[in-house]
């Protein structure tokens, strides 16, 4: 059972008499949507793309980096409606000033990562359990350049093993009888809505695997995207 399977069973009592809810892991306290027709500002996406050589070294592809940027941006301009976003681009002439807010996000989304959801040693119990983040009032530079309210952060980091890598895998592992062999490619991703006023993070969706695959298409970034964005609130 998991925590937030465990924490709504403790609280079956209140839930069964109408008095209280369950608040999800991946919200705020207090916040259950988006309102009807907000405007959500897109930031930037943090992507990045690597090649897993022979050795297992991870290099950057600036081609396969510059492919899933625009196949997750086309996913994620495809899919805004069936996640009830109006959203707005952040004009080209204000994103370089703004790149420093895309490193700050990409933080702070570690430290989520690590002590919201990792294990309890890990979890800080100043924040009792609540997505309780901020990336701080700096966010409100977003909301004077694009008019909007709230903003989505992406951060994704992608490698895959080059032929010489997954040449190098088989021939260890039947050299090893079998043994497994790492680094054959990792998916990481972050993803949060801000409140720009504040910068408050109000939902946060995390993944990671050893399957997905952004540069081939905007049909595989959907897949990712979809997982990525699997617990996002409905506006309402």
């Amino acid at each position: 059972m998991n925590r937030l399977a465990a924490t709504c069973v403790a609280l079956g009592l209140f839930m069964h008499s109408g008095i209280g809810w369950c608040q999800s892991e991946n919200l705020a306290p207090g916040f259950s949507g988006l309102p009807k027709d907000a405007k959500v500002a897109v930031m930037p996406l943090d992507i990045e793309i690597f090649s897993i050589s022979a050795g297992g070294v991870f290099e950057p592809r600036a081609d396969w980096t510059e492919a899933a940027t625009r196949n997750f941006k086309s996913a994620l301009q495809k899919r805004k409606g069936q996640l009830g976003l109006n959203t707005v681009e952040v004009p080209e002439k204000d994103a370089d000033e703004l790149v420093e807010l895309n490193s700050l996000h990409g933080a702070v989304a570690r430290s989520i990562e690590m002590h919201h959801f990792g294990a309890g040693a890990l979890q800080l119990p100043t924040k009792a359990g609540k997505l309780d983040w901020s990336l701080g009032e700096s966010t409100r530079a977003i909301k004077q350049a694009t008019g909007a309210d709230y903003a989505i952060f992406a951060w994704v980091r992608d490698s895959h093993a080059s032929d010489e890598r997954k040449a190098a895998m088989v021939a260890i592992a039947l050299l090893s009888l079998g043994r497994v062999v790492q680094h054959g490619g990792l998916q990481t991703a972050y993803a949060s809505l801000v409140e720009l006023d504040t910068g408050r993070v109000l939902w946060f969706g995390r993944l990671r695997r050893e399957s997905g695959n952004l540069k081939e298409s905007d049909e595989d970034a959907g897949e990712t995207l979809d997982t990525l964005f699997r617990t996002f609130p409905q506006a309402k």
